[in-house]
């Protein structure tokens, strides 16, 4: 029979977001150990992957954000940032067949940054067995949104030219080795400070945003995947060969829906032209993360972690986060030290 956890409350830290705002909206506290549903499965955390996502949430911006937060004036009570999680089994629903108690996991499941998460049975996968669950708690969210913005979105095909805008971003780390998996040619655009790096992952040339425009370079490109949104479409779309593929998955557009405008403009020009003009967010998919686990563990991919928090420094950890310009990824460790 497996393990069922009980209903009787137990405290447990976790880090709350009690207002919109900067990272001093949040606290470090004690609140209720959750009890999983009949198909869920209770994780306790070993560590947790940030992603600029939370950063949004944390801020509430664009406002289109907030009701995944529960609340349009303020976050739900009790409401725990992160969504990216590595950990050991605790318990299991009494309709959970396919995850044991004690197996190594990971996930994309709201509530991440406290010391037990529940998640969906769906959701959850085995770790890749040769990542510490640092490394691990850095690939849902951020791998998956690579993998579904390359492989689904962009269609990308081998001998393809491949140009990613943000390539030193924890997405864009994940991209550039993705990209360079599938067999395409992979142009990386970065700051300077990170052109070796990304080389070193699989970048096959790095431009300088910083004393390049790659817009007005006169190259032409199969495929961008644009995680930045930094230059209008029109621009993107002269940078892109006749019938190439513009995948977007960020950019700017005020506080009510953020990149809705940008979108909106691909999708009214994308009917009446070759090239195909791709919004893009990704979704939670178990069998994603399966995909990863079979390119981590044949060395195509790993994780570029910058820096990695203590859960007594998560709030740092945020502000980091928040701050923006991180290199790879940002990771709260709930182990302890050694």
């Amino acid at each position: 029979m497996p393990a069922t956890a009980t209903t009787t409350r137990e405290p447990m830290k976790a880090v709350v977001h009690h207002a919109y705002g900067s990272p001093d909206a949040l606290d470090l506290r004690d609140i209720d150990k959750p009890v999983p549903a009949a198909d869920e499965v209770l994780i306790k955390v070993h560590a947790a992957g940030l992603n600029a996502a939370d950063s949004f949430l944390l801020r509430g911006e664009p406002y289109a954000i907030r009701p995944m937060a529960g609340g349009l004036r303020r976050p739900r009570t009790n409401h725990v940032l992160g969504r990216a999680v590595a950990g050991l089994v605790e318990a299991v629903g009494e309709k959970v067949t396919g995850v044991r108690v004690g197996d190594a996991v990971y996930a994309e499941c709201p509530g991440a940054l406290a010391a037990y998460v529940r998640a969906a049975e769906r959701l959850v996968a085995p770790m890749p067995a040769t990542l510490t669950f640092e490394q691990a708690a850095a690939i849902p969210v951020a791998a998956t949104a690579a993998l579904q913005g390359l492989r689904d979105r962009g269609q990308v095909q081998p001998g393809q030219r491949v140009l990613i805008n943000g390539a030193s971003s924890g997405v864009g780390t994940f991209a550039v080795q993705i990209a360079a998996s599938l067999g395409a040619h992979v142009t990386a655009v970065c700051g300077g400070r990170n052109a070796d790096l990304v080389g070193s992952i699989g970048a096959d040339h790095v431009i300088d945003y910083t004393k390049e425009d790659f817009t007005r370079a006169g190259l032409r490109y199969d495929v961008i995947f644009d995680l930045i949104g930094n230059h209008p479409v029109s621009a993107l779309r002269r940078t892109l060969s006749p019938t190439g593929t513009l995948v977007l998955s960020s950019g700017g557009g005020g506080l009510w829906l953020g990149p809705a405008r940008r979108i909106a403009v691909s999708l009214l020009i994308s009917p009446f032209v070759r090239q195909r003009l791709r919004p893009f967010a990704a979704k939670e998919d178990r069998a994603d993360l399966l995909a990863l686990n079979d390119l981590v563990e044949s060395g195509a991919v790993t994780p570029v972690i910058q820096h990695v928090y203590p859960f007594d420094e998560a709030l740092e950890a945020i502000r980091q986060i928040d701050g923006g310009h991180t290199t790879g990824k940002i990771v709260v460790s709930l182990l302890p030290s050694p």
